[in-house]
């Protein structure tokens, strides 16, 4: 805990004795009543001081204790005005409702924590535990939660044309968003129109189709847009497709025969 150092305005502060030395107190908050000494020029006159504890800043909760970090906060009983808990011990099996005492001295018995799970219960439901492996556990949790969404997020690749592509170029694009969709990946094909271009929009859409006629059944279709200058069209991976074309392909009878027979010779 920090120490507190207060300093104290007294119009007769030049006149006392050079013994006077500043002081520290490590309290939250005190009170101090100063006498200061009489002389002739200064009557005695009393001072007093008071201090708060805090890092400075005056802000509106002066007097009041900072707030625990949240992780704490299942174990901050100061919180719990009830007299009774209901009560599950290190089994996680219902005990019941007890009193805090008793639920503190069977968490002492066992050497672990009582950790409060349902403060706003009536009464509040706490448990037996070791705090520090279930925050772990929490949290080794929470980062395969994020693996498993990372794993399973969409990214989106773009594959633009023109409306009058060469063969090659198409060829090209479409082997592209077939890896893409294999590889479990958004594809959006898109045909832009510029200027005196947006007379063969006809051409542009039924190429287009013809793309995702020629993905087939890798793909679905998610979303579209015909009206624009940009025309596109967003495929989805189809994941039975793509899940059975990852799968190996099985032996054929005619392979086990002959491993068979030589075998045999």
């Amino acid at each position: 805990m920090a120490g507190l150092t207060s300093t104290f305005h007294h119009p007769c502060k030049s006149q006392l004795p050079k013994t006077f030395k500043p002081f520290s107190i490590h309290l939250h908050t005190f009170s101090l009543r100063i006498l200061t000494p009489k002389t002739a020029r200064c009557p005695s006159i009393s001072t007093t001081i008071s201090a708060r504890y805090g890092g400075g800043g005056g802000g509106s909760g002066g007097s009041q204790r900072r707030s625990k970090p949240s992780e704490d906060e299942a174990l901050d009983f100061s919180t719990v005005k009830s007299d009774t808990v209901r009560l599950i011990d290190q089994q996680q099996k219902m005990v019941g409702v007890v009193t805090k005492a008793q639920a503190f001295q069977m968490a002492e018995d066992a050497e672990l924590d009582l950790v409060i799970l349902s403060p706003d219960a009536e009464p509040p439901v706490v448990r037996i535990m070791d705090y520090n492996k279930y925050k772990y556990e929490q949290q080794k949790k929470k980062r395969d939660q994020q693996k498993k969404s990372l794993a399973t997020r969409m990214d989106m690749k773009e594959l633009k044309m023109g409306y009058n592509i060469d063969v090659h170029d198409y060829s090209v694009r479409l082997k592209a968003a077939k890896r893409f969709l294999a590889n479990g990946d958004k594809v959006k094909i898109i045909v832009n129109l510029k200027g005196r271009e947006n007379e063969f929009r006809n051409n542009a859409i039924e190429l287009v189709r013809r793309f995702q006629a020629d993905v087939g059944e890798l793909a679905t279709e998610e979303a579209k847009s015909f009206k624009d200058r940009n025309i596109f069209i967003v495929l989805v991976p189809n994941k039975v497709v793509v899940q059975k074309s990852q799968e190996p392909p099985p032996k054929k009878k005619d392979d086990a025969v002959a491993n068979e027979v030589s075998a045999n010779v």
